[in-house]
């Protein structure tokens, strides 16, 4: 039980996104060859003045007694069985195996200190990274679709660093990691793991994960941790959805009804299909956007705006632009409109 509860520790640790660095691995290997070069180094030295060198047991040397005197040598030992003798041994003693002694031991500790800085550091970094963690999103998986919700947001200003991702495969989390993105690697089913994430101070969850039943437990555990986050979740199957919305869920998407209703509106009618795709697709054409309602258009009529609205958001209840209460407009009214991306919508009122 206590192993299994250190592998899960392992597998639903953070990791923050890092800087293009060399890989431990190849620093440790690298300084692995250094280190024997300077082994070996030594090993040469002593073999070419082995006559100066006594050995207590035989009296002279070969290259095993050479390697052997190297090595206690090196690493500080010095057992006193084989020492220089000569006048010229004992120079490049002080000259030449001395340096490389403080060489070998330099590399040996520096490797140490380095893994140990670094681990000191990527806990600061950690620690940092929670205390300063605040109203952030969670995307719970990073496929296809968690991609193109991050892509979303990203498009109307969320910066990657409020963007946590969770996911149970170590990959993907090492290509959130490579695009910017902090990830959790983990079941997001497991209270722990979104714990991980911060979620219980998050502003907003996205689930996006590739099995519905999977969604239903994650919107449950989230909903149980943050009680005012804001939760959408993507299902396959549309029956699927009334179970998500109990669980917790603010707003559910069904893909798989959404993606056919899209391809039978563009089979009735092409260009229909080609607008709500331009929609769907963010930062490009048009887009549709949810903005405040600026004080220039308090007591105006929806069609009196200067953007196509198709909705009015007011309170809990969305209205319709054709709903006779959704005009006049107030000024803590939301619209949804329809706008060019290449023009963002007008300013909102000070917060």
């Amino acid at each position: 039980m206590a192993r299994h509860a250190d592998e899960h520790l392992v597998t639903s640790r953070v990791k923050l996104p890092r800087r293009a660095v060399e890989r431990p691995l190849r620093q440790v290997t690298k300084r692995l060859l250094m280190a024997l070069g300077v082994l070996w180094l030594t090993v040469l030295i002593v073999w070419l003045d082995r006559k100066g060198y006594h050995d207590n047991a035989n009296g002279s040397l070969d290259l095993l007694d050479c390697l052997y005197y190297a090595t206690v040598t090196l690493s500080t030992t010095g057992y006193g069985d084989i020492v220089p003798h000569s006048d010229s041994a004992r120079l490049v003693n002080v000259l030449l195996v001395t340096p490389l002694r403080v060489l070998f031991l330099i590399i040996l500790v520096g490797t140490t200190l380095e893994v140990l800085t670094e681990r000191t550091r990527e806990e600061w970094r950690l620690n940092r990274w929670r205390s300063n963690l605040r109203e952030h999103t969670v995307v719970v998986g990073f496929g296809t679709k968690g991609r193109s919700a991050i892509q979303t947001l990203c498009a109307t200003g969320l910066k990657k660093d409020q963007i946590v991702i969770v996911d149970p495969s170590a990959k993907v989390i090492e290509a959130a990691n490579a695009e910017g993105f902090v990830g959790v690697m983990g079941d997001a089913t497991r209270s722990d793991v979104l714990l991980r994430a911060e979620l219980q101070k998050a502003r907003q969850v996205v689930i996006a994960t590739q099995r519905d039943d999977t969604a239903v437990l994650v919107a449950l555990t989230a909903r149980q941790l943050n009680k005012g986050a804001k939760i959408v979740a993507a299902v396959r199957e549309e029956e699927n959805a009334p179970l998500l919305r109990q669980s917790g869920a603010d707003a559910v998407i069904t893909s798989a009804s959404a993606a056919g209703r899209l391809l039978g509106l563009s089979v009735l009618s092409p260009s229909a299909g080609a607008v709500m795709e331009d929609l769907i697709q963010q930062g490009s054409g048009l887009d549709l956007v949810e903005r405040p309602v600026i004080k220039s258009e308090v007591g105006k009529s929806v069609r009196e705006t200067g953007d196509l609205v198709v909705s009015v958001v007011r309170g809990h209840r969305l209205l319709g632009y054709d709903d006779p209460e959704a005009s006049p407009l107030q000024l803590t009214d939301r619209v949804i409109s329809i706008v060019r991306a290449s023009s963002p919508p007008p300013p909102g009122p000070l917060e």
